[in-house]
């Protein structure tokens, strides 16, 4: 059996291949049999370009029904997608290609000049372009192939995609990821979900990351469904759209902008039965508003570029605000302490996952995968959480934000919570900064509401009343906006160094 994630996929495209694949904000329609023609064309350019088995294609353009299309066309020659933030810059491009080695790089046509420096310089054979217009040499190249093309043999351990880690502290990683990772998740999702018949997918994240790419288009192509493609967010036209689609996934920042849109009611959400949200936390206050303006619960669930998804609150059940759910079918999940040992009840670990869907290693990276895999197999997320008393799991922090201060352990997490709950308060940070006398200093990062009047020492006081005094900020510092990298993720780094000295 052909374990080719494309494979799967074409398995159960509806049989109708005259309907809708993906329509565009632009208006245009793309069928199910557009989709496979397309994509062989381009298969049968890559397979005429003499490539090594496996090759990486690193792929940088901007989001459109083609840049879909290049990714299914790298799956059905059973080459390595690679795709990268269209945010990344030169020098970031240059340390993804150096250390990817791709044979093949795909970028807008606009940046063809420097990005085919750094790839010709780092040995790459082949520069296309792709632009969101349909512009560039990919598809001029390409409308001279065949469109058919027999979908490469795949064993379920070779490689898919490899996906480089958001970076919000030190180096990308690769994540290398498997064509049974991918399907694994897929098929998890499917039933979790309870994709049917009849859904449409409106598609409003980008395509270089784990949510909009192996989340929720790997979704829509398992089930048949219909996907409405828009470039980027924006909240009035995704309200326009709304009414036409059953399923929408967003980062917290789509639902914040949505609950501000004055069009954004009950009735625009009548039509659609799931909204999930993940890639960072989701405020417990957007939580709640959300269910209140719309009368829909926003399901939160939790995953990474190495996992894919590991948790996700119920589709039928309570999905509680505050917490990610519970580890999905075939997933192991457990935490433990700083020494290696399970934790009990409630208590706060490091989260360790096993399961179909766990990544092959970091690329190029053997001492670094070995670090962070256990004698018994389970990946070290980075992750700390905790699992109530019903067993739904709460993302405490990242075990590297976490802070030790005069010799006690604080969790960024917990003093975020009761920050995000005062009034006035907008979102905030937590870092630990160098102190002489505690090793680390609790420190806060706010946005407020420019009307809020909030000082600092009105912030600490109220913190002394809620919190151990060891976990209150010893300084709060008050910005317009968190920094924050594509898919919505607080860059501490960044803030632990602009504050470094405070």
């Amino acid at each position: 059996m052909n374990a080719n994630l494309y494979a799967l996929f074409a398995a159960r495209f509806p049989s109708d291949r005259s309907a809708c694949c993906i329509e565009t904000a632009s208006g245009a329609f793309y069928s199910w049999g557009d989709i496979e023609r397309a994509s062989a064309r381009m298969a049968n350019l890559f397979a005429g370009l003499g490539l090594p088995p496996a090759s990486r294609i690193a792929v940088q353009v901007e989001k459109s029904a083609e840049a879909l299309i290049l990714y299914l066309a790298t799956l059905r020659t059973g080459h390595v997608y690679l795709p990268l933030n269209t945010a990344y810059r030169a020098a970031e491009i240059d340390y993804f290609i150096e250390n990817a080695e791709p044979a093949v790089v795909v970028c807008a046509p606009e940046n063809f000049g420097w990005t085919a420096q750094i790839a010709f310089k780092r040995s790459a054979a082949h520069v296309i372009t792709l632009g969101a217009d349909r512009s560039g040499s990919l598809l001029a190249r390409a409308a001279a192939q065949s469109d058919a093309f027999e979908t490469v043999a795949s064993a379920p351990d070779d490689l898919a995609a490899i996906l480089y880690t958001s970076g919000t502290t030190g180096r990308s990683k690769g994540a290398m990821l498997s064509h049974a990772n991918l399907a694994s998740n897929a098929l998890t999702l499917q039933k979790y979900w309870h994709w049917q018949d009849g859904d449409v997918l409106l598609h409003a994240l980008p395509l270089f990351h784990v949510h909009g790419l192996f989340v929720a288009s790997n979704a829509a192509l398992l089930n048949g469904s219909k996907m409405i493609f828009l470039a980027r967010f924006d909240a009035a036209e995704v309200v326009r759209y709304l009414p036409r689609a059953t399923v929408f996934m967003g980062v917290p920042t789509f639902y914040v902008r949505l609950l501000a849109e004055a069009g954004f009611d009950r009735a625009a959400c009548s039509n659609v039965r799931l909204f999930v949200s993940g890639s960072a936390p989701l405020l417990l206050d957007t939580f709640n508003s959300f269910a209140a303006r719309t009368g829909q619960v926003i399901l939160e669930r939790y995953g990474m570029s190495e996992t894919v998804m590991l948790t996700s609150n119920p589709h039928d059940g309570e999905r509680r605000g505050g917490t990610v759910g519970f580890p999905l079918p075939e997933v192991e999940l457990r935490l433990v302490d700083e020494h290696g040992q399970p934790c009990s009840g409630t208590g706060i670990g490091g989260i360790e996952v096993r399961g179909p869907n766990v990544f092959c290693g970091y690329w190029q990276m053997p001492e670094k995968t070995a670090e962070e895999f256990t004698a018994d197999g389970f990946f070290k997320t980075g992750d700390v959480g905790r699992f109530d008393a019903d067993g739904y799991l709460s993302i405490v922090g990242r075990s590297k934000d976490l802070i030790i201060t005069g010799g006690y352990n604080v969790y960024p997490k917990e003093i975020e919570s009761v920050l995000d709950d005062l009034p006035g308060v907008v979102e905030s940070a937590v870092i630990g900064v160098p102190h002489a006398d505690f090793g680390e200093a609790v420190t806060a990062v706010i946005v407020c509401r420019a009307d809020a009047g909030l000082c600092e020492s009105a912030i600490v006081a109220a913190l002394k009343a809620r919190i151990a005094n060891f976990k209150v900020p010893k300084r709060v510092f008050f910005v317009e906006d968190l920094p924050r990298n594509a898919m919505g993720k607080v860059q501490k780094n960044l803030l632990r160094e602009r504050f470094r000295e405070g």
